[in-house]
């Protein structure tokens, strides 16, 4: 059985930190609370420990991990940073943002997908940074969720998927952000891609480095994770709804959006207030509807450029099985 632990999000308790750190430094696996979703951390620096995040998860190994750090000086002992990654960081960290940069040879193999490149972050969340402190080693930690399924948000998502396949969750409520983080590639400073859009919007991040971020090819993009396969797909098919096509709604069918479609029936609606909390609560909504055995779930195509709207789409383009 995982072993779950309430913890005080703004004043984390030291002796639940040690536990769930002691577990990290000795090759176990502990989920924990970013401000994005929660991460299934294991000590990025042991290749053995990594491998049970792949195994735990059902991940193919060919997909990279993200490096947790507490600092900017730990990340410069893991990759390679330059100026404009230390600018952004300086700005943007700990946040949502996760820069790939070439790894230096102390990071496993299997903990970048086997790629010369690894990506790395400092989460803005206080349980998340004082695990990684008192472990004393970066943490790798892709979603707690089975590979595939929706990523979770809160404690009970972890402990649904991950029961038993883990030793720790540290249970420090729900998330702020509810989709990943941002991903960019900054190990060419003439030509910043962006890899994966997440939980910080591209506007942002083009306003600081003054330049338009590039379109990967799909050689780098691989460098990124949660861009080569199928992800956040609930159990119920998810289905794409645009205001500019005619639908019909089958019965037992859930909706998520901003905008409530009146003319339809729906056996289930949620309705965010905008954009970022549709983000939010996307991940929990999928799951909401699976607890409700519904048979379809339809959601709002977010038509707009604003705040995570970019980061939605993806998430919603890799979720849908179809498009109406």
């Amino acid at each position: 059985m995982t072993i779950t632990a309430k913890i005080n999000k703004w004043n984390p308790d030291k002796k639940i930190i040690s536990q769930a750190a002691e577990i990290l430094r000795s090759g176990g696996l502990v989920a924990f609370p970013t401000e994005t979703v929660y991460g299934l951390g294991a000590d990025a620096l042991n290749s053995e420990a990594v491998r049970k995040i792949y195994l735990a998860k059902g991940r193919p190994s060919d997909n990279p991990l993200i490096l947790h750090v507490h600092s900017i000086a730990q990340a410069e002992s893991l990759v390679f940073m330059n100026e404009i990654s230390r600018k952004l960081a300086k700005i943007f960290w700990p946040g949502p943002l996760t820069f790939v940069l070439p790894a230096r040879e102390i990071i496993p193999l299997r903990t970048r997908g086997g790629l010369e490149t690894a990506a790395v972050r400092m989460p803005d969340n206080p349980v998340a940074l004082a695990l990684i402190e008192a472990a004393n080693i970066p943490i790798a930690a892709p979603s707690a969720n089975l590979s595939g399924r929706p990523s979770p948000t809160d404690s009970e998502s972890v402990y649904q998927d991950m029961n038993g396949r883990i030793d720790f969750i540290l249970d420090g409520g729900s998330t702020e952000v509810g989709i990943e983080s941002t991903v960019i590639d900054v190990s060419n400073p003439e030509k910043i891609l962006m890899l994966r859009p997440g939980g910080m919007s591209r506007e942002i991040i083009e306003e600081a480095i003054n330049t338009k971020l590039q379109v990967p090819d799909n050689t780098s993009k691989k460098r990124s994770p949660g861009t080569r396969y199928k992800h956040y797909s609930p159990a119920i098919p998810v289905k794409i709804l645009r205001r500019d096509k005619a639908v019909n709604i089958p019965d037992n069918s859930g909706f998520m959006g901003v905008n409530n479609f009146d003319g339809l029936k729906f056996a289930e609606k949620i309705i965010f207030d905008d954009i970022n909390n549709y983000a939010h609560g996307l991940f929990s909504g999928f799951r909401k509807f699976e607890r409700e055995n519904l048979d379809y779930i339809f959601v709002e195509w977010p038509e707009d450029n604003t705040g995570l709207a970019e980061g939605l789409r993806d998430r919603i383009l890799r979720a849908a099985c179809d498009y109406v």
